[in-house]
């Protein structure tokens, strides 16, 4: 009872949460086609070596792909995740196989926090991040918490 008296009082409450339901899946999309065009450079390519590199699961991918190979592999992953996104309002099932694909896409980059030298500050420790790379990676938390709740969001559509 309580809760209906509040969205009464209100109404506005709904309208942002619907405002930022739509930010949280159409911003994710154009985050991820916007990196994925951005893997096609040599900028980009060059700045996720170091990642690749120093992982204990995907250093082994240099020895089949070149750099840029790579990078545009992974450019084509995400501009098509976030294509796969926005297609929920005619395609909840392409949605919901877009979000579970940017699930992994975010799950993938936090394990360079573990394996990726410079991203703690070496003067400090943990908890204090670097901001290459440490932050740039932490970033993926929020990136992860938007693709499961897109995920879970397109998956109820599908019913």
């Amino acid at each position: 009872m309580k809760n209906a008296t509040i969205t009464a009082d209100f109404p506005q409450g709904s309208n942002l949460e619907k405002l930022g339901a739509q930010l949280i899946r159409y911003g994710l999309a154009i985050v991820f086609i916007w990196i994925g065009i951005l893997k096609f450079t040599t900028y980009e390519a060059e700045g996720i070596k170091p990642l690749v590199e120093h992982s204990p699961f995907f250093s082994w991918t240099y020895s089949l792909l070149s750099v840029a190979s790579l990078s545009g592999l992974l450019g084509f992953i995400e501009i098509l995740i976030g294509v796969l996104i926005v297609c929920r309002p005619f395609s909840p099932k392409a949605s919901t196989i877009g979000s579970i694909g940017a699930i992994l896409t975010c799950v993938i980059p936090l394990t360079f926090l573990l394996s990726t030298p410079g991203v703690l500050q070496q003067e400090y420790g943990f908890p204090f991040l670097s901001a290459i790379p440490g932050q740039f990676l932490a970033k993926d938390i929020v990136l992860l918490g938007a693709s499961v709740w897109s995920a879970g969001e397109s998956l109820q559509l599908r019913g």
